[in-house]
């Protein structure tokens, strides 16, 4: 039974939601503002149906193909331990999730090689394996597909040049042998 004081009416603005909440300052596209005015013609509501529609679907699979006009791709939770072990190069998507791309010294077959020398890394998080076996099962099935063929295929990328820079420097880093400590 709730106590009296909380069925007694509030001073002040009436609550817009029944959930806890706070006020936040966002700064947003035009075009985004628009279709958000299209879902609700007050912001907050319709930010919050668009969330709560998204939370609804639940978590997305580690790994999964994405189909279109009878082609697929590989789309995936992105991790930085995908591009590091690996050597490809997430291209982030709009809904969170990333292409997996990579240059043309990389084939699938060394994809898939790397991908299985990196699961046998007991260090590998939980989340990482998960995305790991993933796209090990999705090219491994595939592969054994009398109906699939897998093709590598070309995407333009840009990349600016401090963000290269930083890859560079990274691996860089990466790729030095530890220091022996005497």
């Amino acid at each position: 039974m709730k106590p009296l004081g909380s069925l007694a009416r509030r001073r002040g603005r009436p609550r817009k939601f029944a959930a806890p909440s706070r006020s936040v300052t966002l700064t947003l596209p035009e075009t985004v503002l628009a279709t958000l005015r299209a879902v609700d013609a007050d912001l907050s509501r319709a930010v919050v149906r668009v969330a709560e529609s998204k939370l609804a679907r639940g978590p997305r699979p580690p790994a999964e193909l994405v189909a279109f006009r009878g082609r697929a791709v590989i789309v995936v939770n992105p991790t930085r331990t995908l591009e590091e072990q690996t050597g490809v190069l997430l291209i982030p998507l709009s809904d969170g999730r990333a292409l997996i791309s990579f240059d043309e010294s990389m084939t699938v077959a060394r994809l898939e090689l790397r991908i299985e020398d990196s699961l046998d890394d007991r260090r590998l998080s939980q989340a990482d394996r998960r995305i790991f076996e993933a796209i090990r099962a999705l090219l491994k099935n595939a592969r054994r597909s009398g109906d699939v063929t897998l093709h590598q295929r070309s995407i333009i990328v840009l990349e600016s040049q401090r963000l290269r820079k930083r890859r560079s420097a990274a691996k860089r880093r990466n790729s030095r042998p530890p220091a022996k400590n005497p």
